[in-house]
């Protein structure tokens, strides 16, 4: 059930969506698709969280890389899986969570900011470490971090947006997480889906001219 960093490397952009309800979560997912974003985190703080990632499993089976997000509790990490997460991402790291979260199978994505976070991260076994917030540092923080940890698969979330994915590729993230710039909380509120769908078409477009010119 674990994800290569490979395959988390080839979707480049992972959607961090914080939906007002479930049914919302799962017509935003549809929009991400719609714009070429497959990649897609649905949070805790998603009302009733599971239920809307068996709806997207359900809908979207493997095309959409599935995971949850805001993994605070060692249960939320099984039931998430249960459900159809592929993968698991806390906000912090925690030796307790992260066994939980390494014992459902999935792929491991432990948060941290300062070098001596990702170490912990690091030794309790996370697949990727999720650098939150990244917004504080930007891609150079990224890119000083990259000297002591060149092997680590750093994914920054926070701060990203469609005019910058190539900064933090740049600078040696493994992947990007990106919230409210792809899939604003006020656009899922007010049912503009096509607006979302032209911010994933955004940074869809921004991932493969990087691509283009590497």
């Amino acid at each position: 059930m674990t994800i290569p960093s490979s395959s988390i490397a080839a979707t480049g952009v992972i959607a961090v969506l914080r939906a007002p309800s479930a049914e919302a979560a799962v017509q935003a997912v549809d929009a991400l698709v719609a714009g070429g974003v497959t990649g897609v985190e649905i949070t805790y703080s998603t009302p009733d969280a599971e239920q809307a990632i068996a709806e997207v499993a359900r809908r979207h089976g493997d095309a959409v890389m599935l995971g949850a997000g805001t993994i605070t509790r060692p249960e939320q990490a099984e039931r998430a899986v249960a459900a159809g997460a592929r993968f698991l991402v806390s906000p912090g790291t925690e030796a307790g969570l992260a066994a939980a979260m390494q014992a459902t199978g999935a792929t491991v994505m432990l948060g941290a900011l300062t070098p001596t976070e990702v170490m912990a991260a690091t030794a309790l076994g996370a697949d990727v470490v999720k650098i939150f917030p990244a917004s504080l540092g930007g891609p150079a923080f990224l890119r000083s971090l990259r000297g002591p940890f060149p092997d680590v698969p750093l994914m920054p979330t926070g701060g990203v947006n469609a005019d910058n994915v190539g900064e933090w590729l740049a600078a040696g993230a493994l992947a990007v997480g990106a919230g409210s710039e792809l899939c604003s909380p006020a656009a899922m509120r007010a049912g503009s889906w096509e607006v979302i769908s032209d911010q994933a078409r955004a940074f869809s477009a921004s991932l493969a001219a990087v691509r283009a010119a590497a």
